[in-house]
């Protein structure tokens, strides 16, 4: 058994989280704010150039939850877990499934946002200047979609050996050349020529094709844990089974994520602008939290695959819940921070007092339950890593009735939009009540193959667990 993996298996649970999640974690915020960055450097452009760039936003934001999040965690799942079960050959073939699946969603992004893009955001409210500003950016970036899966799949195979670093420096290396090269392009700094708004995509197509270039060097060097096969092998149905069973039921996951904003947004536009604008701007917060839990739960789902796939019921308990502990009390504690000094927050993005008063109110009414969006994320992420996410998702579409049903029920009632509000923030109750309720009856290990839970070839010393 490799060492890297070993260390999964035997290292003290706590330090080792700490040490390979509080990179990514760091990483993950800086990336997070190169996006807004890249915002303020379009925001020069004008705005129908900014109004185009949101409307492909959460259109952008989408797939890259999915190729890295959702897909990202199956492929993290599978190699990890076979990992822990000793078959290393089994690994190395995963690699080149999985980046063939990576191809494959990638160009099927392109076939679908390509061709019907401008349906897509005249729907959103795209028009004009700002719709053709939508397209331009849309259809770059899009272009190149397989470059964004390829990355993010590459990366997630390298996480699931347990190797944060590699993942952690290429996405720290890149957000800081992005910071110039955006500019550059955008503007046409340096003697290049001035590309607009499509500068803007052309720089985080570059920063994707180096990033997936360094990752493939590095997997196909021989260098880490994973040693695939120079030429790729003949595709099989069943690793492909592997990573689809976990990565597509997360792509759900993250669906009820979005739609649970999306009828959120639409309930409080019945308030006006302002309340959009408040709503908004308050619950970026939340966005920038997912970083955090990313940053974490990546550790957590292969330290938790890799002792599952071991047979180590006990230490893959043990893992998810002292991940969850700390991001439980990591997003708590910013929640509960928003909800007492919201305009800390919203003063950031602007001074308008509508906006500052709706979006404070927001803050005070949800910011107390974004502990349990930590601990929802935390034990998704570990959930992937044993490969069992029907609960997760029983508990994004309990969130999502939650929050939509009970937004509506509170505006029928009378409640206003302090009752929207606060139906978000039950909404984070159920899904992280739901994942912990799971996990505590067992779920992770009904009907597993008795080979799955067998404690064979386990170290000296570690029989208890």
């Amino acid at each position: 058994m490799d060492r890297r993996t070993r260390l999964l298996l035997e290292a003290p649970i706590g330090p080792t989280l700490l040490r390979l999640g509080l990179p990514n974690v760091v990483v993950m915020v800086v990336q997070a704010s190169i996006g807004l960055i890249e915002t303020a450097f379009v925001a020069r452009l004008g705005t129908d150039a900014l109004a185009g760039m949101s409307l492909v936003f959460p259109v952008l934001m989408q797939v890259q939850m999915m190729s890295a999040g959702a897909m990202g965690g199956g492929m993290l799942s599978a190699v990890s877990r076979t990992l822990g079960a000793g078959r290393r050959e089994e690994a190395n073939g995963l690699v080149w499934h999985a980046l063939a699946l990576a191809v494959g969603l990638g160009l099927l992004t392109t076939a679908l946002l390509l061709p019907f893009g401008r349906a897509l955001y005249t729907a959103m409210g795209g028009e004009g200047a700002a719709l053709a500003a939508a397209l331009t950016y849309s259809h770059l970036i899009f272009a190149g979609a397989v470059l964004a899966w390829t990355f993010n799949a590459l990366a997630a195979v390298i996480r699931g050996t347990g190797n944060m670093a590699l993942p952690a420096a290429v996405t720290a290396v890149g957000a800081v050349v992005l910071i110039p090269l955006s500019p550059m392009l955008i503007f046409g700094w340096a003697g290049l020529p001035a590309l607009g708004i499509a500068g803007g995509a052309w720089a985080v197509l570059l920063y994707y094709a180096a990033g997936s270039a360094v990752f493939a060097a590095y997997l196909w060097s021989g260098r880490g844990v994973l040693r695939p096969a120079a030429r790729p092998p003949r595709l099989r149905w069943a690793p492909m089974r592997e990573i689809l069973r976990v990565g597509a039921v997360a792509t759900l996951v993250t669906l009820t994520t979005n739609i649970t904003m999306m009828v959120a947004t639409a309930q409080v536009a019945a308030h006006g602008p302002a309340a959009v604008a408040g709503y908004g701007t308050g619950a970026r917060l939340e966005y920038l939290m997912v970083p955090l839990a990313f940053g974490l739960g990546a550790p957590i789902a292969a330290m938790v695959g890799t002792a599952v796939g071991a047979g180590r019921r006990q230490r893959a308990l043990r893992a998810a819940w002292t991940g969850a502990a700390v991001v439980t009390v990591a997003t708590g504690a910013i929640g509960l921070a928003a909800a007492l000094w919201p305009q800390a927050w919203l003063g950031l993005f602007g001074d308008a007092p509508d906006m500052l008063a709706y979006g404070s109110r927001y803050l005070r009414l949800v910011g107390p339950f974004y502990g349990f969006f930590g601990l929802g994320m935390a034990l998704y992420f570990a959930s992937q890593g044993a490969g069992r996410l029907a609960w997760p998702l029983a508990g994004g579409l309990l969130r999502l009735l939650v929050a939509a049903g009970g937004g509506l029920l509170a505006m029928r009632l009378g409640f206003g939009i302090d009752g929207v509000f606060l139906a978000l923030g039950l909404g984070l109750v159920a899904v992280g009540t739901v994942n912990a309720a799971a996990v505590a009856a067992g779920v992770w290990f009904r009907d597993r193959p008795a080979r799955m839970l067998a404690p064979a070839a386990m170290p000296a010393g570690r029989a208890a667990e």
